[in-house]
């Protein structure tokens, strides 16, 4: 992927400026620093949109709450009897599997958010931007 796909066709145009402008002014984005992510492009386009950006730790992926998502739909794939077989099947079961994961669930997971990045900032030694 690169700034431009990330900017026009992934999540930018698509998703996160409809969404913001949904939220208004509060809304604060979450990515991380993927290198399409941080092109000049994209900070650009944030910038026209006055979107404002969370500063994000380099290398903190478990930081993030979509990781645990991913993690928790990968595991719910990994104990269907029978495992899908082929792709469409796959298609389905995680289209299934990301319909049952409860709301409760996510949002306990974003509320952990704050005690898991003290956690791991005092394990680490490392300060936060935040």
């Amino acid at each position: 992927m690169t700034g431009h796909t990330y900017r026009d066709a992934v999540i930018l145009e698509q998703h996160v400026r409809l969404f913001r402008g949904a939220m208004g002014a509060e809304f604060l984005f979450m990515d991380d620093n993927a290198r399409p992510y941080c092109a000049n492009i994209v900070k650009e386009c944030l910038q026209f949109e006055d979107i404002t950006r969370m500063d994000w730790p380099s290398y903190s992926p478990d930081w993030n709450p979509i990781e645990h998502v991913w993690d928790m739909l990968g595991r719910r794939i990994a104990a269907l009897q029978p495992p899908p077989t082929f792709l469409l099947e796959l298609r389905g079961a995680l289209l299934d599997e990301w319909c049952n994961i409860l709301h409760d669930q996510i949002d306990n997971l974003i509320l952990s958010m704050p005690r898991c990045c003290k956690a791991c900032i005092a394990s680490s030694g490392r300060h936060t931007p935040y």
